[in-house]
């Protein structure tokens, strides 16, 4: 997605690690204009897919999901950080965050995702991949069908993107790094 690309160059920041720094238009202050944007070119890329439910992880997806939702006229679930008291008959799983180095329990109620549910997975980055296998986990453990994930932004010098290609999943990316070595941002054509 070019006017994508063309944002990450401009306003992206590289950090020593392989770490893309995107929080001025994307996780942290959002470009609304830019996300509407993404979830047309999602609109686009996912016509086949069918989904009746779009899902994705608290907190940087739920932007992107949003609008695709609104656009889709779907429901929008996002996967909790934390374990809700109120929530009651809980599908658990656990995700680790390489950027944050810990470990989350991402939770959602089983009320929201079912059988029957053709789930389209909508996130900000696919890196290691550790995000949505656990929500592959969690569509799993919920009886539901994975309809495809969609990325704003794959690094794909890390093996996320290849494994879940490798498992059958229709996975895209607006944005596909190839490199941030000597923390130039190299985008893939």
């Amino acid at each position: 997605m070019k006017a994508l690309k063309e944002r990450i160059i401009k306003d992206g920041k590289c950090l020593p690690g392989g770490v893309l720094k995107v929080d001025s238009f994307i996780n942290h202050q959002m470009d609304a204009g830019l996300m509407y944007q993404a979830a047309q070119e999602f609109v686009r890329r996912f016509s086949s897919a069918s989904p009746n439910k779009i899902l994705t992880v608290e907190a940087s997806g739920i932007a992107p999901a949003i609008m695709l939702g609104h656009l889709l006229g779907l429901p929008v679930v996002f996967a909790k950080k934390n374990k809700p008291s109120t929530m009651e008959n809980m599908l658990c799983t656990t995700i680790h965050s390489f950027t944050k180095a810990k470990d989350y329990t991402v939770c959602l109620s089983a009320e929201y995702l079912g059988p029957g549910d053709r789930v389209l997975f909508i996130d900000d980055f696919l890196a290691n991949g550790q995000a949505a296998l656990g929500i592959l986990d969690l569509v799993k453990q919920a009886g539901a069908t994975l309809a495809g994930m969609g990325f704003l932004i794959e690094k794909a010098f890390q093996n996320g993107g290849n494994e879940l290609r490798s498992m059958g999943i229709h996975v895209e990316s607006l944005a596909i790094i190839e490199s941030l070595d000597n923390c130039t941002i190299c985008l893939q054509d």
